[in-house]
Formats: structure tokens, sequence, C-alpha cells
């Protein structure tokens, strides 16, 4: 029933609305106290998700001085003001981070990642009193102070094109004997040649995935080729091996060799000016490192000469010379993180050395299955040390 016109006293509530609106009172003094509370101990208002909830009003912010730690924090920004706005966070007349046009009864999240210091925070209307922002040192902050400038890697990498320079040129002069003694008919002699080509393009191969077109060229393997050893694709190294070591013979080598020595040499004069982020260097040690661990040493590679631990000491080589190019730029920022790396770089090495004999390494398929299984964890100790590197010198 309505209300009459001219009626001087208003519907009585029932008992049950009234307890309602007692109880909804209660609960808006209680919250009005709490926010009272942090704004005037200039606390940060976290929400369950971890952001800071800054109320804006027509006048303040609420609360208008904030303190977080440096890092990435992130902003809940609640317009309880009439106007649409924006909220900044400024650094003298700089703005740093900001969120623009946020309308009455609206909220926007913004993330910051600030270094430690103090800043403003503007609250609605420009003539409104800006609010104070309180970055204080983190274990986040102090640890990314820490990590090198990227131009610090302008040297190790400069080195490391050298390494890759002499490394190619190694590869091209090896591979040029080899064609040759494919040419002269001596078998001997180019399974000697073979064997000194493969060390130098093993210790480039953590870099194989710059130059991938090439590589697929130069040493891809016969198991991922559909038609295995009698496919087109199976080129390179391999194709060679499969004719010195299974066929034992040179029929049909001399235009494999030529064309295994045309790729080399492309590769040499790509590597001159090949660009190699400096987060190239562990993402690439780590990446074939890991692969050695999952896949090349239970199946092996070399399945006709058998040469799979000379493969795989060429490798942990170069993987050797690119950790000990970073090192002196990553050990102030990751001490323990380098601790790690050389210390499974030296188990690594003892464990490819344990297996040598005499007469060096063993023939792969006389590995037994518990030797491959050790040198599998270790390699992939290995890899897991490496993958840590990036990331800890602020590389990713």
């Amino acid at each position: 029933m309505t209300q009459t016109a001219g009626s001087s006293s208003p519907r009585p509530s029932s008992q049950k609305l009234m307890k309602l609106a007692v109880a909804g009172a209660a609960l808006l003094v209680v919250a009005g106290g709490v926010a009272f509370y942090y704004a005037s101990k200039g606390l940060k208002s976290a929400g369950s998700n971890g952001a800071i909830t800054v109320t804006i009003n027509d006048s303040a912010c609420v609360p208008n001085e904030i303190t977080v730690p440096a890092g990435r924090s992130t902003f809940t920004i609640v317009n309880k003001s009439n106007r649409a706005l924006e909220w900044e966070i400024l650094d003298g007349v700089m703005v740093l981070e900001e969120r623009e046009n946020i309308v009455p009864g609206f909220t926007q999240t913004m993330q910051a990642k600030l270094k430690a210091g103090t800043y403003e925070i503007t609250c609605g209307l420009l003539n409104n009193p800006r609010g104070t922002l309180h970055v204080t040192p983190s274990a986040e902050s102090e640890a990314e102070a820490a990590r090198p400038a990227l131009a610090s890697f302008i040297g190790p990498l400069a080195e490391f094109q050298v390494f890759m320079a002499m490394q190619a040129n190694s590869l091209v002069k090896a591979t040029k004997a080899l064609d040759d003694a494919i040419k002269a008919g001596d078998l001997e002699k180019a399974r000697e040649s073979y064997q000194k080509a493969r060390a130098p393009y093993k210790q480039i191969e953590p870099m194989a995935d710059l130059f991938a077109d090439l590589h697929n060229a130069i040493d891809p393997v016969a198991d991922y080729l559909e038609k295995r050893e009698e496919d087109q694709g199976f080129t390179g190294f391999h194709r060679v091996e499969y004719g010195l070591y299974a066929k034992n013979s040179l029929d049909g080598l001399a235009p494999v060799s030529a064309k295994l020595l045309a790729d080399v040499t492309a590769l040499k004069d790509r590597i001159r000016g090949l660009r190699i982020p400096p987060e190239q260097i562990a993402k690439g040690a780590e990446r074939l490192v890991g692969q050695i661990a999952d896949t090349k040493i239970t199946a092996g590679e070399d399945h006709y000469a058998q040469t799979d631990l000379a493969d795989f000491g060429a490798n942990i080589a170069g993987v050797s010379r690119m950790m000990a190019l970073l090192k002196p730029v990553a050990v102030q920022a990751a001490p323990q993180v380098v601790a790690d790396i050389d210390g499974r770089l030296t188990e690594t090495t003892s464990a490819l050395a344990a297996l040598k004999g005499p007469d060096g390494y063993p023939a792969y398929d006389k590995v037994s299955a518990d030797s491959r299984k050790a040198l599998a964890q270790k390699m992939q100790g290995l890899a897991e040390a490496i993958g840590k590197l990036n990331a800890a010198v602020g590389l990713e």
C-alpha cells in the first residue's frame, strides 16, 4: 500500500527491515573506521589478490600515503568522485605509470614496476593535493641493481664471435681435407679427416638455432627422414659417415662431400656477420645439453662410426668455452648460479673422461646402459644449471 499525498508520517518499517538497516549501518561504521585507520597510518590497502586499493573521492586519495616494496606492484583504482579522472605515478615532472578516463563508480587495475624512492600520485582534479608513494628497497630490487648492464656483454659476445669464427675456419679446413681424401680414393685418410672435422662443428653446435637451415643440411640424422638412408635429404656428415663406416666404401661420396664443403663454407661466411643476442649463449647451451640428456645419449646419433662420446666431448668443450666467456660478467650478479654451472661442468667432463680407455673413447655400442644413464643425469643437471643463468643476470 502506497503512502497517500499529504500524509504527515512515513510508513512504518517492519522489524526485519529495521534489523537489516541497523546491521548495514554498523558495517558502514566499521568499514569507515578501517579506511580511516589505513589512511591515517599511511599503510597500503591490499586486496585478496595482493593489489593495493586506492579510492579517489572528490578531494583526495584514500589512502593518500602508500608504502610498497621495490619491484612490481598492482594498484586497483576506485573512482568515487563525481568526475572522470586519471591516476598517475609521478617522478618529478615525469609520468611513470598512469590510468586514464576512469569514470565515476568504476575501477581500473594497473601494474607498475618501481625502483626504490619517493613518488607523487595524483588524486583526481589537478588542483587536489597529491598523495605520496614510498617505494622501499627489496630483495628483488637489490638483485636487479646487481645485474650487469647489457653493455657489459659486448666484450664476451665479441670474444665468442672470434671463437665461432676460429672453429668455422677449422671446420672448413678439415672438411676440405675430407673432400680431398674422398676424391683421392683414400678410405683411411677420409675416416681420419672425418673425425677431425666433427670436433669444430660440434663445438659451435650450441648456436645451431641461429643457422638452422645450414644445420639441417650439414648434420641431419637418418632417423628423422622419411626414407632414412635412402632419403634425398640425407646429406652432410652422417651421409659421409654412412659410406665410410657402414658401406666401407667411397662410392658415391664425392658429390656428398663436395656439398658438405660448400655448406660449411657458407656457414663460415655467415658466422662473420652473425648477430648473437647475449641471451642466446646460455639458451643455446641449455637446449643442446638438454637434448643430449633426453635423447642423444639414449639412442645415439653416430650409428655407423659409433663415435658419439667424441661428439659429446666436443659439445661440452664448446659449452665450457661459452660459460667461461660469460663468467666474468655473470659472477657478480649470480655467484651461486655460476658456481653451480662450474661444478656441473666439472662433473660432466669427469664423467666423460672416465669412459675413456687407453685408446680413447670406446665405440658407443660398447657403453653400458648404466653408464649412459649416469652420463645423462650429469648432462641433465648441467642443462638445468645453465637454464637459470639468463634470469639471474637479467636477460629474461
